[in-house]
């Protein structure tokens, strides 16, 4: 009988079903595809009409629907009946636990709103929690960007006025060189790797500047394996090199920002300020009349080499600054671990693409002044930077110094370069200020979080001392943006500024890989005072897994997935915008959750109508909003402006603008869960000059009017507070940081080394040592996911060649690594491609045992580890008597990456050290092999 081919079925049927919702598999807010089959999940896939991704998804993604599926999921609120920490609780109905918030909460509200301490880690509704909590009127609110990357954010805005990441992307399609510093491998890596695709396509050279070869940085044509910390000293020795060649664009330096502007250089209280006239607009000399005019003059040619009564311009003062010798490559290289002739060669390649290679678009415009262009000149170079640079003590200066040779090459919102998304860019004024006024029963008295001018913005009680519990906004770090999120159990434990009865927290594993000090934040959680109480009474969490500060609670409030729930993506928030256009996006309840588990912010309006929260209730006390969606409809922030941008006005014709409209989450589901309005043509580049984008701006709401402005090469705020620390101003900091902000808050972009450099002996910890996050991984929670684990399911230390031999490592070793703080043993493997000083590994791959559902013996319980405890809050003692944050001192931002540490060979262990006992987890440990059938 001869052979048949088999009867294969070549169309099975895919899905009953397609819902088109936004992955929340990290931060991209790509748009999906989930295929539904019986009412369940049966596989994403990427949405090709979506502006993120246009289809493209990852593995992580795609692995969604095994979160969804998670054996870790919480099933239930639950209320702590054993000691915290021991993981015993009691299951308890939705009526009760939101009595029992109330209970705890309400009376804070009445009395004293302060003794709440509210903090949300990497959700993505930080537009919504900061409105709830301001409403509660506390001023401890903030999200997780002070120990990410507020370094990031805060560096561009207020150099300018946005920033990488979230606030802007290359112009990928006429970049011809592109330079990465220190981009996070997890966050951005759809339209990334889509980016760099097509950089590749058309023959475009990509560098990567990062002391470890992963990810981005293997497939780059020039591999840059800095020394960590030196970034800000490499990118300023490149900024001497090009002034030293000419290479700079000096037109737009003088038309675009305030490099042309007058520093006052009469002594006194002003000494330092940039000259305005009797308007308060800079003045700028102009090459034509010689005389001061407004900045903004039509028709002037700013003079950057002008000398006006003895005051000089900003380009002067930066051409002084950086043409020093401090600067030259012969004496950064061995710093920086790149030789004098490397920093060369690409300072030579920057200036050759920016100029040698520059076009032009035949596309007229209009700029701020009135003044009519024919073209725009494109100079295509481009730079991506993320938490490498960010995640250090000089990490604020360091971003600064990299926009400044963003600007000095004209390269910043021009074709081929870096180009911002709405809804910025945006002057640094035009952003609120942090506000801290507490009144009991009532409402805070504005945002808490924003921009602040001068030391007359801190969050300062009348006595001085700091006003929020995380020390935001105070002499120790002036401009922190997005609070210390790291900082908030320490201090409430030592009452420092004082002391707290409430500690809220949503999606913040506080307790293991979302803090420095690990064991020590365990132990502040448990710390019981004199009297036997706990010394930080009642702690309220959400999560939608069990995680390892689920044991750590009072009250549990289980949160659902993101495919069960409402979301809001929003220009009011964290967008999913490109250059070329607004957009945002929404989630629903493309399934039903099968536990008895509500969406954290559903959860958050019952509580703040159930208190009577301004803004959560009518005028006759009943609720605003029966939930999260009613309140993405129905919410405006000022009036025609609400959480979303589409199908606004009763009748969901208007965008932007328009009265909220009942069919609006309809609508937004039929469109594939997502809105996009265009830039108008001509509007496109230019953004914060050019007239159009301006004028477009305001009509759809991103300006209630036009906003434009010069980049701040010279930061006067910082500049107000140098001001303070020499004795100018009523409000004067402390003696003991009178120094620190003299040369911290230098007004120009400057480098200094890491404090862990200073505060310990580089001779006993000559090592630096450095966390990633892997690609398939995503903050923490990727780590339970049964199909992500089979790529990263444990971590080892990675040690470059010259550690590895010096210490005579083999496959299989083992070495205890060392730092001030604490020490750890754990597996090492070799690599290469790795800075000669550094080691590296895996962040947030090891897991507590007991947590995330997961088998006692699962390699992240046994195998895998955390830097962070070699890591702590404050820095090693330096005989004063001060606790010292570990922090950026402008900004706060947690200074995760100066760790310094001693690696040694040591006996091979069962187990990766320290080793904690398992915790009692609420839920039941997942099987074996996750298997389920839908369909046939």
């Amino acid at each position: 009988m001869g052979f048949e081919e088999p009867k294969l079925n070549l169309s099975p049927k895919v899905s009953d079903e397609i819902r088109k919702t936004t992955c929340y598999m990290c931060a991209c807010r790509c748009g999906i595809n989930v295929h539904m089959k019986e009412g369940k999940v049966a596989y994403i896939e990427g949405n090709r009409d979506h502006p993120v991704n246009k289809g493209v998804l990852c593995a992580k993604g795609s692995a969604g629907i095994m979160q969804v599926n998670a054996p870790s999921r919480l099933r239930v609120p639950l209320k702590r009946v054993g000691p915290r920490g021991s993981g015993a609780f009691e299951e308890i109905s939705w009526d009760e636990a939101l009595q029992l918030a109330q209970d705890w909460l309400e009376p804070v509200h009445k009395e004293n709103p302060e003794k709440l301490a509210f903090f949300t880690g990497r959700d993505q509704s930080q537009s919504f929690t900061s409105f709830w909590a301001q409403g509660f009127g506390t001023p401890n609110y903030a999200a997780h960007g002070g120990f990410c990357s507020v370094n990031m954010a805060a560096g561009g805005i207020y150099t300018m006025g946005g920033a990488f990441w979230e606030f802007g992307q290359p112009d990928w399609e006429r970049t011809k060189l592109f330079m990465l510093f220190g981009v996070a491998e997890d966050h951005d890596s759809n339209p990334i790797k889509m980016g760099l695709g097509r950089l590749k396509e058309r023959g475009a050279k990509v560098i990567g500047v990062n002391p470890i070869r992963t990810g981005y940085n293997a497939i780059s044509d020039e591999w840059v394996g800095i020394t960590p910390g030196t970034d800000g000293l490499f990118i300023l020795s490149m900024v001497h090199l090009l002034l030293k060649a000419g290479k700079v664009d000096l037109n737009y330096l003088a038309q675009l920002t305030n490099a042309p502007a007058l520093v006052d250089s009469t002594e006194g209280p002003n000494k330092g300020m940039l000259l305005r006239g009797a308007d308060g607009k800079l003045l700028v000399i102009d090459r034509k009349s010689g005389k001061p005019v407004a900045f903004d003059t039509k028709g002037i040619t700013p003079d950057l080499a002008a000398t006006y009564e003895g005051h000089r311009t900003v380009f002067q003062h930066l051409a002084e600054r950086y043409l020093s010798d401090d600067y030259a490559p012969e004496n950064v290289a061995e710093r920086c671990g790149i030789s004098a002739d490397r920093i060369r060669a690409i300072a030579a390649d920057l200036a050759r693409v920016a100029f040698d290679e520059a076009f032009e678009l035949d596309q007229p415009w209009t700029d701020f002044r009135g003044n009519k262009h024919d073209k725009m000149i494109g100079r295509p170079v481009s730079f991506h930077a993320m938490r490498g640079v960010s995640a250090h003590s000089n990490g604020f200066q360091t971003c600064r110094s990299l926009h400044l040779l963003q600007i000095i090459l004209g390269t910043v919102e021009v074709p081929g370069g870096f180009r911002f998304k709405p809804p910025y860019p945006k002057p640094v004024s035009a952003h609120p200020k942090p506000h801290c006024k507490v009144t009991p029963g009532a409402a805070l008295d504005g945002p808490h979080l924003g921009y602040v001018q001068g030391p007359d913005d801190l969050c300062l009680k009348d006595d001085g001392s700091a006003a929020r519990i995380d020390k935001a906004y105070t002499w120790e770090n002036p401009m922190s943006a997005h609070g210390l999120m790291h900082m908030v159990i320490s201090n409430a434990h030592a009452g420092d500024p004082y002391k707290i009865d409430v500690l809220f927290m949503y999606m913040a594993n506080m307790s293991w890989n979302s803090s420095m000090n690990s064991s020590g934040v365990m132990e502040m959680l448990t710390d019981k005072d004199e009297n036997g109480e706990y010394v930080i009474p009642k702690i309220i969490y959400s999560d939608a897994y069990s995680s390892e500060m689920v044991a750590y609670a009072d009250l549990i409030l289980p949160d659902t997935t993101y495919l069960e729930r409402h979301d809001c993506i929003s220009l009011l928030d964290r967008p999913i915008c490109e250059a070329g256009g607004a957009a945002d996006s929404i989630r629903w309840p493309v399934v039903e959750p099968d536990r008895d588990v509500r969406g954290f912010q559903s959860v958050l309006v019952d509580l703040g109508a159930r208190m009577g929260l301004k803004g959560f209730v009518n005028d006759d006390g009943s609720a605003k909003y029966k939930d999260y969606a009613d309140y993405i409809v129905n919410h405006e922030r000022r009036p025609g402006v609400g959480p979303l941008i589409g199908f606004r006005g009763e009748t969901g014709q208007e965008e932007g603008r328009g009265a909220p409209n009942p069919d609006q989450m309809q609508a937004y589901i039929d469109n594939g869960g997502f809105y996009e309005i265009h830039v108008p043509e001509g509007a496109d580049y230019y953004k914060p000059w050019n007239a159009a984008y301006q004028d477009w701006a305001v009509k759809i709401g991103i300006y209630d009017a036009p906003q434009p402005y010069l980049f701040d090469i010279y930061s006067e705020p910082m500049r107000r507070f140098q001001l303070a620390a020499e004795g100018h101003g009523e409000r004067q900091p402390p003696e003991h940081l009178r120094a620190q902000i003299k040369q911290t808050l230098d007004p120009l972009p400057m480098w200094y080394a890491p404090f862990e450099d200073g505060a310990v002996d580089v001779e006993e910890f000559p090592v630096h040592a450095l966390t990633q996050r892997p690609m398939a991984m995503y903050h923490s929670w990727g780590t339970q996911n049964a199909w992500l684990r089979q790529i990263h399911g444990q971590n080892p230390l990675f040690v470059p060649t010259k550690i590895w031999q010096a210490n005579g490592f083999a496959e299989g070793d083992w070495a205890r690594v060392t730092s001030a703080h604490g020490s750890i043993v754990v597996p090492v493997a070799h690599m290469a491609a790795l800075n000669e000083n550094t080691v590296w590994t895996w962040n947030a791959i090891g897991k507590r045992k007991g947590a995330w559902a997961l088998d006692e013996k699962a390699p992240e319980a046994t195998k895998g580890f955390l830097l962070n405890h070699l890591i702590h809050e404050l820095q090693p003692p330096k005989g004063d008597g001060l606790r010292w944050s570990n922090s950026d001192p402008v900004t706060g931002q947690a200074a995760w990456f100066d760790l310094r540490v001693k690696i040694e060979r040591a006996e091979a262990q069962s187990e990766s050290s320290p080793r904690f006992e398992p915790i009692t987890s609420p839920v039941e440990k997942g099987p074996k092999a996750m298997q389920w059938k839908v369909g046939e």
